[in-house]
Parts: C-alpha cells; sequence; structure tokens
C-alpha cells in the first residue's frame, strides 16, 4: 500500500449493503455467489464457476489481506467481492477490483451502491482510483466507463499472481463526483 494509513479491509454500509473484510468462513457463501457460470462468461477466467477453479481464487482473495464480502443487508447473503490494491504502474494511486456480484444483483442499483461504499472510502486518501479489466471482458468496462472512468492504456500486469494483459482505467474524484450528480433524479 502506498500508504500506511489506509485501511485496505474496512466496514462500510449502505442502504442495502454491507461490505466488510473477507474471512476463510466466508468460503461457502461467497462460492455460492460465484457459481453461476453466466456471471464468469464474459471474464478471462471462464471456469471460475468450478469449484476447483473458484478455490485458488478465493485463496488468494483472503491471503491478500485486502478483500472484502459483499453483503445484502435484508437477507445477510454473500452476494459477490471486491478488492482495493495498488497496481504495480500506478503505485501512488489505489485501484479497486476483483469484483463480481450475484447475477440477481445486475442491473440494478447495487453496483452503484458498492462503488459509492468502496470510492467514498479510497478518495478518503486518493484523488484517482484505477480499474484493470480484461480485454474481452466487455460488461465489467461498459459498467467502469458509467461511473465516469476513462480508459488510459494497455498494460501486462501483474496483480493476481501472473503478468496478464489488462485494459487501464483511471477515475477521478471529480469525474465520479460528476457522474453521481449526473445520476441525481431531477
Amino acid at each position: 500500500m502506498p500508504s500506511n494509513k489506509f485501511d485496505a479491509q474496512p466496514v462500510l454500509a449502505g442502504s442495502t449493503l454491507i461490505v466488510r473484510p473477507l474471512v476463510r468462513d466466508d468460503n461457502a457463501g461467497l462460492y455460492d455467489a460465484a457459481s453461476d457460470p453466466e456471471i464468469w462468461a464474459g471474464h478471462p477466467s471462464k471456469d471460475r464457476y468450478k469449484r476447483e477453479i473458484f478455490q485458488p481464487y478465493f485463496d488468494f482473495l483472503v491471503d491478500s489481506g485486502t478483500a472484502l464480502v459483499v453483503v445484502e443487508r435484508v437477507t445477510n447473503r454473500i452476494i459477490g467481492c471486491s478488492r482495493y490494491y495498488v497496481a504495480p504502474d500506478q503505485p501512488d494511486s489505489m485501484s479497486i477490483g476483483f469484483t463480481f456480484l450475484a447475477r440477481s444483483h445486475w442491473g440494478g442499483e447495487t453496483n452503484l451502491e458498492l462503488k459509492r461504499l468502496m470510492l467514498g472510502h479510497a478518495y478518503e486518501m486518493f484523488s484517482d482510483v484505477w480499474f484493470h479489466i480484461g480485454p474481452s471482458n466487455i460488461r465489467s468496462q461498459k459498467a467502469t466507463a458509467k461511473l465516469g472512468a476513462k480508459f488510459m492504456y494497455e498494460a501486462e500486469l501483474d496483480i493476481s499472481g501472473s503478468p496478464t494483459k489488462w485494459m487501464c482505467f483511471k477515475l477521478t474524484n471529480e469525474a465520479w463526483n460528476s457522474a453521481l450528480e449526473a445520476a441525481k433524479p431531477a
């Protein structure tokens, strides 16, 4: 982390979500959320819905010490996860990634609320937040652009244990605030 003062595993509470540190005991709940093949259809790891592919991913997330689980407040059910991390080519900025949500929470307000919580926390210390998205993950590219993030460049980065090609999007605090303002009902 660029600063030892940044809490990469905060507890964040919104109106419909609680975002909290991912722990080993979350394995079954997070796998339930991840076990839908449609979640991973556009993702570079298309087989992550399979237990034997998911397990090393889960272990990586827990061992990172920076992963968060997304919990639906009403049901107390795990519906996804995300993570703060520092990309090797942007050591003075914060990145958010490794995010997925159960399909039952696509196309609504859940992703926006998750990003409001996580970005609000990151912008307390950083003026820029980066997102690294696989070139084939069109759904995530579109969702990130809706937040106000701009595609900056492609790079081969090791952010998950092996060098991989990523599309790098930057979201400034100013662009995020503009996107939020535009999203407010008239």
